[in-house]
């Protein structure tokens, strides 16, 4: 759940998640291509470049965040927290191009096992390297989407995901490797079909981050549930009729909301701006404090026309 943060304790948070996992990718990298080129195994080399698009997602992240979290200036109004939004969107596409090269790479090995080719054997050194991969993967996994989720950013818990897929990645190599040790020299063809089944998931993997992103950027408005609660809080403030031209977007960790109020043309102008001002306060409450909000109060209005107030 997210938490209040002030913007330097979140960028702290972030920070110490996002370097304790690059410093485990590079360690990982080494491991991976080692195993690989020594165990003889393409479905660990290619887990070796998902760690290197791991480590490089983690350089996005460690500058768009610090980029999100500048103040308002004169050229940006709402923000920079879109840097943010980017970030997760790099990421998308880092994970695409991954999981399309891992993809094109299976296939082709097992076209030539299919017209003849021998592969070699993998060693047992790839395959401990794959269950370590997945041991310190997955741990990654969990504490970067915890962080994620408490400091409410898209862009660490599509990190997180890349922790995760990378985790995957070094199940299926596992498997694979295992497999072809295991039933011998007919069946290394397993480590390539390892191979095409991790690049399916990093494409899938990849595709939803992409879909987060692409929404955000075109600003696609909050989910209905959201909206909802929007309503609810505000229509629940005293001589607030109705709500119309209600517009919502994501800005980055924050969210914008713009509406117009319906209220009696009896109150004064000094009662609709106290009217207002509960309803920002209500909103920032639920929301968090960074909400920005525009509101636009208006008499009401029947059959087209706008009701004047009582003399």
């Amino acid at each position: 759940m997210k938490e209040e943060l002030s913007d330097k304790d979140r960028e702290k948070q972030i920070y110490k998640v996002t370097l304790t996992g690059s410093a485990i990718n590079a360690l990982l990298i080494v491991m991976k291509l080692a195993a690989g080129v020594l165990g003889h195994s393409a479905a660990m080399i290619a887990d070796a470049v998902h760690s290197l698009s791991d480590f490089l997602t983690d350089i996005a992240v460690l500058v768009f965040v610090r980029l999100s979290n500048k103040p308002e200036d004169k050229t940006h109004d709402y923000g920079h927290g879109k840097y943010e939004t980017l970030a997760t969107a790099l990421i998308g596409m880092a994970l695409l191009g991954v999981g399309i090269a891992i993809l094109v790479n299976g296939v082709t090995k097992i076209w030539s096992v299919v017209h003849g080719a021998i592969l070699p054997s993998p060693g047992w050194v790839a395959f401990a390297a794959a269950i370590i991969s997945i041991l310190a993967k997955e741990w990654c996994y969990r504490i970067t989407v915890h962080v994620g989720k408490r400091v409410g950013s898209e862009a660490v818990i599509a990190n997180a995901w890349h922790h995760r897929s990378d985790a995957l990645s070094s199940i299926g190599t596992a498997i694979g490797i295992g497999g072809a040790i295991l039933l011998g020299s007919r069946w290394t063809v397993l480590d390539p079909i390892a191979a095409v089944i991790v690049g399916v998931l990093i494409v899938g993997t990849s595709i939803r981050l992409l879909n987060t992103a692409v929404d955000e950027l075109l600003e696609r408005s909050l989910p209905d549930e959201v909206e909802d609660e929007i309503i609810q809080i505000t229509e629940s403030e005293p001589d607030v009729s109705s709500i119309h031209h209600l517009r919502t977007r994501r800005i980055g960790n924050n969210i914008a909301i713009e509406m117009h109020l319906r209220m009696p043309g009896e109150i004064s102008l000094y009662e609709a701006h106290e009217h207002e001002t509960n309803i920002e306060n209500s909103l920032r409450h639920k929301f968090g404090n960074n909400t920005l909000i525009s509101l636009h109060a208006e008499p009401l209005k029947v059959d087209g026309k706008y009701v004047e107030p009582k003399k």
